[in-house]
Parts: structure tokens; C-alpha cells; sequence
């Protein structure tokens, strides 16, 4: 895949508290289109920062149904990407791609 394919894949890391703490076991989250593959994004991390990726889990979050002043709503279905990296490597997510 080219460079330009893997910034379609990776649309961005996930900042929670809960993917931070994840990072001590060797793993990070990033937010991925609902059609992306596993060995999509473990070809796109692995092109795009340089590591060994181990594995790659994924899961789909279901918009939830919001209102706003009385309107009714509907937020975005995403997909996450949970990617475990290789003994030894790392991304930091805080800096820019």
C-alpha cells in the first residue's frame, strides 16, 4: 500500500484514559473507517510508524441517540482498532504523523 493509503486507514489515536493506561501493555488505539481490515491497519501502522505489530483487535461502537434542544439525533457509527506492538517498540501518539 502506498503512504496515502495508510493516512486513509489511520483517521486518528484514541486520547481516553483507558487507552493511556493500555499503553503500559505494549498496545494503542486508533480510530480506523467502519470498512477497514485487520491486516489493513496492521500494514498501515507498520508503514507509517516504523514497528512490529503483534496484533490487531477491532470493535464496533454504535452511534448513540443524543438530543439537543429538543432535536433528536444521531451520532456516527466507529470503528476502533486496538493495535499490540512488538517487546520493545513504541508509538508516541502525542506527536504528529
Amino acid at each position: 500500500m502506498t503512504d496515502i493509503k495508510h493516512y486513509d486507514i489511520i483517521l486518528g489515536p484514541v486520547i481516553t484514559e483507558k487507552s493511556t493506561l493500555i499503553s503500559e501493555y505494549n498496545q494503542v488505539i486508533f480510530r480506523v473507517p467502519l470498512a477497514a481490515t485487520k491486516p489493513e491497519i496492521k500494514a498501515a501502522v507498520e508503514g507509517l510508524f516504523s514497528v512490529k505489530v503483534e496484533a490487531v483487535n477491532t470493535i464496533r461502537v454504535k452511534g448513540k441517540t443524543k438530543r439537543f434542544k429538543g432535536v433528536i439525533g444521531r451520532r456516527s457509527d466507529y470503528k476502533k482498532a486496538m493495535v499490540r506492538l512488538a517487546e520493545g517498540q513504541s508509538i508516541d501518539v502525542t506527536t504528529g504523523v
